[in-house]
């Protein structure tokens, strides 16, 4: 055998262990869970500094097209954007679309897909293009391609496990908060002769910032609230779980209604910075001297029948958290000798949607309250709901919903 022979058998020999030691490199990391980042690194070596392959450009997606590796490049591709007219090719195709700067620069591209999904786009080329010899890129383009197709997949399988532990995470938090919340919920509501009261909550996420209390002062005084913080999910639960603490915690030293309300809108405003807002009706009942004091703070005006006339309840002030100083509060006094009826609710009971586009209005409620002002405290809530579920049909509640009902005799 000739002396060339050997030579070229011999190369062809050496680049095959190299290839093969490189994915055996590869494979070594991606079961040591290397991180993305060392796996990029051995992956531009094994092309750059092994395999010679001039230049290169790796777009990955997550949730966006993004450029994750790139080398041999000049300075005008310092900020390379992805070109859309990538995502037309499907198969390892020379560059030859005409719009954009990549098509004039790399030689090759390589897509890689899952299924019909785009996961990666390699773009390769020579850094001499007058070379007259077949360039790396070419040369090695099976090869390279295998090399890629594992990259890629081992980003991607090590971005879907990320997905999953923060998904998890995000799985116990949720379940903490609601735990969390439902703690802030009275176990144990009045069913006395003189004082019924019946509460219904109905979640339309895990967590929410829907929020009624009910609290016994002494053996005829109770302080009760209806709350709604705006938006939805963790950061709605957990300010109104400050508010719930900071009532009860009020309740200690004092029980006028103007300095509670003015105390929780400081704390809301200390805790939101003006981000939220919370609607409240904040109320105190005294079943001895028959009186019906209350705030309604930018809440759904609750509705009182007494001798079958109906009144909602809107004396009060702004919404807390608007601003660090609350405008002067007007303080509802009701002197109730005959026996009444008052239904709080927050505003997912009203944002209720049927299939014509119509919103379960004031008027329809106040309606049902009066036809069964005679029933039970949760009667009462139960055919509230039950008419608001026949009224949506097939459409899904928009909103939490927190109702209330008091019955004093």
């Amino acid at each position: 055998m000739s002396e060339k022979k050997i030579q070229i058998k011999h190369t062809t020999r050496t680049v095959k262990d190299l290839k093969l030691n490189a994915i055996l490199e590869i494979t070594k990391a991606i079961n040591n869970s290397l991180p993305t980042s060392q796996l990029l690194d051995l992956y531009e070596d094994i092309l750059e500094n092994r395999l010679k392959v001039g230049k290169l450009v790796l777009f990955s997606f997550d949730k966006e097209w993004t450029c994750i590796l790139k080398y041999g490049i000049s300075d005008k591709f310092n900020h390379i954007q992805f070109e859309s007219e990538l995502l037309n090719i499907k198969e390892i195709e020379t560059m030859s679309f005409s719009h954009g700067n990549l098509s004039k620069s790399f030689e090759i591209v390589i897509p890689v897909y899952h299924k019909q999904t785009p996961l990666a786009y390699v773009l390769l080329g020579d850094v001499n293009e007058q070379k007259i010899e077949l360039s790396a890129a070419i040369k090695h383009l099976p090869y390279i391609q295998t090399l890629t197709n594992i990259i890629v997949v081992a980003i991607e399988n090590k971005k879907l496990y990320r997905q999953a532990i923060q998904k998890a995470q995000m799985s116990k938090e949720l379940e903490l908060a609601q735990t969390m919340q439902q703690m802030l919920f009275p176990r144990d509501l009045p069913n006395t002769e003189e004082l019924k009261v019946a509460a219904k909550y109905i979640p339309h996420q895990q967590v929410s910032g829907d929020y009624y209390d009910f609290i016994r002062l002494n053996n005829h005084e109770f302080v009760f609230c209806v709350a709604d913080v705006s938006g939805k999910g963790i950061a709605a639960a957990f300010l109104m779980s400050n508010i719930q603490a900071t009532l009860h915690s009020l309740i200690n030293y004092t029980h006028n209604l103007k300095d509670i309300i003015l105390e929780l809108n400081k704390r809301v405003w200390e805790n939101a910075k003006g981000e939220k807002f919370v609607s409240i009706f904040l109320g105190k009942i005294n079943t001895k001297s028959r009186q019906l004091t209350f705030i309604n703070a930018g809440h759904n005006p609750p509705i009182l029948i007494v001798d079958e006339i109906a009144t909602q309840l809107t004396r009060g002030c702004t919404l807390l958290g608007i601003s660090e100083n609350m405008p002067p509060v007007d303080l509802g006094i009701l002197d109730l000798q005959n026996e009444f009826t008052l239904f709080c609710y927050t505003d997912g009971l009203t944002d209720t949607l049927n299939s014509g586009g119509d919103y379960l209005s004031e008027r329809t409620i106040i309606d049902i309250i009066s036809k069964n002002n005679s029933s039970q405290a949760k009667f009462i809530n139960d055919a509230v709901m039950y008419y608001a579920e026949e009224f949506k049909g097939e459409n899904l509640f928009e909103d939490d919903i927190a109702l209330l009902t008091i019955k004093c005799s």
